[in-house]
This record gives structure tokens, sequence and C-alpha cells, in this order.
């Protein structure tokens, strides 16, 4: 692919920027390939990265895309912040060009390492960072590349490849990755998202299904084997199909009765020794033992991986007790489903916050799971309204506006001592924050200057 748009002589076109397309523009500059770059925001930040690409020789422009330009490109390559209906893309598909996400990028120029692919709804960083580092406990060079942050781009690009990779990829990044063939993929759940992005459930699970484009015999998958819509997905694909579930018995399992986690006959480890919240990470460590295991690593050396592992920041993370009451991040649960799941592992009485850019789906589905232990809701954000229209009447509401610090300072008054403060906000960050990690800083400064 990259040897012919060399060829062609012509521009490649990266359409938005931040980590992705800055890594995409330096790989194909690498390869002195001329690179139209351009991102419809502005601020000093993408400034500092349109001046950092145009001394690689880049062309950028920053606050707004040059369709005619574009439409001339090779090729483009898109960050998966930009929707497949922005003007830049419906330009570039009514031309007839390529478009492929950064990761498809970098997956093509890759040499020895070999790709453990992650996807689902939920659980995804969790998973892709236990797998890397129960490997990398293993003696298994790994590395963590992807959605969870560092873009692969960046990884060819640098030539210091692992053995392996534990990739995580969003629907997004696979709707555009026609070249990517993990050698192991591994699909942790299904439940409705990103419907602000999709037309409806079946596309957004059309995108996921990508994961398995190139499926052949020698294919291995791991897959939950207590997810309907995940066995519905899978049951008509080509490969070797391995299971966990924390229900029933299966390839990974969990031993509830027994409190361990088991492969097969064999524990690998005491529940209370795994250092992560609620059954979803049971299920999380459960999937990655079976990654780490295909990928070589010795079934007896899993438990000091899983056992030395730490919560991931954003993701369902302890931060303090302030006067009895625990604080809780998971400022990456950015839906009803991922915020069920953060309830569910709590075993205290709790207040929630909810709240931020709304994202399609009814929240009400909460209300079960809310009605027996949470004290009250702070809404907050764009969705306030749309929270408090779904829960009112079923569970205290309190409405806390578009400032943080209200939030907070309503979310103390109400928490008593014994309980818990949960920001699962079930909504995206954009309304208040640049993205969900600085939603989730805030929260954990916040605390700690408590």
């Amino acid at each position: 692919m990259i040897d012919a748009w060399r060829a062609s002589g012509r521009e490649v076109a990266v359409v938005g920027l931040g980590k992705s397309g800055v890594a995409a523009t330096r790989l194909l500059r690498t390869d002195s390939i001329p690179v139209y770059a351009s991102d419809v925001g502005t601020g000093d930040k993408l400034e500092a990265q349109a001046a950092e690409l145009r001394h690689a020789g880049a062309t950028v422009d920053l606050g707004r895309h040059d369709l005619d330009r574009i439409r001339r490109a090779v090729a483009v390559v898109v960050s998966p912040g930009v929707p497949p209906d922005a003007p830049p893309l419906t330009a570039a598909a009514a031309a007839g060009l390529p478009i492929v996400a950064e990761v498809d990028l970098g997956f093509t120029q890759l040499g020895h390492a070999r790709c453990i692919g992650i996807t689902g709804t939920n659980g995804k960083t969790t998973t892709t960072s236990l797998v890397a580092h129960v490997l990398a406990a293993a003696g298994i060079q790994t590395e963590s590349a992807g959605n969870i942050g560092r873009p692969l781009s960046d990884v060819a690009r640098e030539g210091k490849e692992p053995d392996w990779i534990a990739l995580e990829l969003s629907s997004f990044q696979l709707h555009d990755s026609p070249h990517l063939d993990p050698a192991i993929g591994l699909l942790t759940n299904l439940a409705p998202n990103h419907l602000d992005r999709y037309h409806s459930l079946a596309e957004y699970y059309g995108d996921k299904a990508l994961l398995f484009r190139h499926a052949r015999d020698a294919s291995v998958w791991i897959t939950n084997a207590d997810d309907p819509a995940v066995k519905a997905m899978v049951a008509d694909v080509t490969g070797r199909h391995i299971r966990f579930s924390i229900q029933d018995r299966a390839d990974a399992w969990y031993d509830r009765k027994g409190r361990r986690l088991m492969l097969g006959d064999v524990a690998i480890l005491p529940r209370d020794e795994l250092p992560l919240l609620g059954d979803h990470n049971v299920a999380n460590a459960l999937a990655a033992s079976l990654a780490a295991r295909e990928a070589g690593a010795e079934p007896g050396r899993l438990a000091a991986g899983l056992r030395s592992f730490k919560a991931i920041p954003h993701r369902v993370e302890p931060i303090c007790e302030v006067d009895g009451v625990l604080w809780v991040n998971d400022s990456k649960s950015t839906n009803v489903t991922s915020t069920e799941v953060a309830v569910a592992a709590l075993e205290r009485p709790f207040v929630l916050l909810l709240g931020g850019r709304h994202k399609g789906a009814p929240y009400s589905p909460l209300i079960p799971l809310l009605q027996s232990r949470c004290r009250a809701v702070v809404a907050y954000g764009e969705a306030e309204p749309i929270v408090a229209q779904d829960l009112e009447g079923s569970v205290p509401v309190e409405r806390a506006g578009r400032d943080f610090s209200a939030v907070l300072a309503a979310a103390r008054r109400l928490a008593k001592p014994g309980d818990a403060v949960l920001l699962s906000p079930a909504c995206s960050s954009y309304d208040m924050f640049t993205n969900y990690e600085e939603r989730g800083d805030r929260f954990r400064a916040a605390v700690l200057a408590m």
C-alpha cells in the first residue's frame, strides 16, 4: 500500500490531528511521502503539533480542510475521532480515494511483531493493559498500542518492535482498517454505544464484526461466552474459538463457589488476589489470561502478572477515602452499559455523578441498579435534563449545571460515611472537557485536595 502511494508522487491527506494524525504524518514523512494534514480545530496544542509536522516537511492546515486538495490526494488517512460523514471524508469517497485508519497504516508497516486485536463495547482498555502486563511478567516482550493511547504508527516508525502488541481497537478504527489481520482476536462484550454517531445498533455491531474480516482456519478468537450478542456475532466465524465466562465452566472461567480464576481444571489465582473491583474485571482477567497463554505465556506464570496489575486510571479507579467516603474515578465510562458495570462493582451505598454530552441511549436501564443503593444521582452537563427526565421519580436526582466544582460539592454534601462517590458519567466529556482523561484528572485532583 505505502509503496504504491510513494510511487504515485501524490500527497496523502491526513484528516484530523491529535495523536493518531500526528503519528501517521510522521510515519509517512519518514518514508518521504508528501503529506497534507488538516484539522478543523485550533489552539496552542494543535499549533505546536502543526509546527512539528511542518518541520518534518508536511503541509498543515488548522481551522479548515482544503477539500480540493484532499480530492487530488492518492489516499486519505483518518483519525478515529473524525465521523465518516465529515466533509473531507465524503469528498474523498466521492473521488474514489482509499480511506484508511491510522492503525491500519501502522499495521501494514510492522515487521515481525504480532498483534492481539482487542475490541468490544466495554473493558477494552483494561483487558489490553492486562494482556501486555501479564505477557511482560511472563518474560515475553510486549507493548500496548492503538486506542489505548499509543498510536500503532509510532511503534512501526521507531523500528523497535516487540514480539507482541496488545492492540486496543475501537469500532471507529475497525471501520477503516481493511488490512488489519491480528494473530489473535479478542471480543470482550457488546452493548449499545455511540448511537450519536451510528444510525443503528446493527451498524455499530457491524463495525465491531470487522475484527473477523480476515477469519480463516488458523485464526484464534477469544470471546465472551456469557454475552448473547457476542455469541451470535461469532457463531459462523471461521477459526479456533476459545471462550471465557464468569457464569459457567469454559476455557477460562470463574469458580464462584471457590472464588478462583480457572483455566480449564487449573486454578490461576484466588479472586481475593486480583487487585481489581467487580465481576467485570474478573472477566477481563480471564480473557487476558487466555490471550497471554495463546501468545506463549506459561500458565504457571500468569498469576504473578495478574496479582501485580494496578487499576487503570479512570476505570473504576479508587482514589482515596475522605471523611469515610470512598471516591471512585470511572471517567472512562462513556456509555450506560459501562456505568451499569461500574455500579455493580461497588459494595457500598453511593452517590452517582452522571452527565456530559448525551450519546443517544436512555438512562432508564440504570434504575433497577440504583434503587436499592444509590443515595442520589448528581446530573450535570449537556445531558442534565435528559438524565433528570429519565430518572426522576425513581431515584433522587440533584441538578448541578455545568460547573464541575458544584457537581463535586453536591456529591460531598449528599454522601455519608461508609458511602462511595462514583464518577461514572455514561456520557462523553466533550461538553465541558477536552476528553475523558481531563475529566478524570480534574476529579482526582479535586478529591486529593479535600
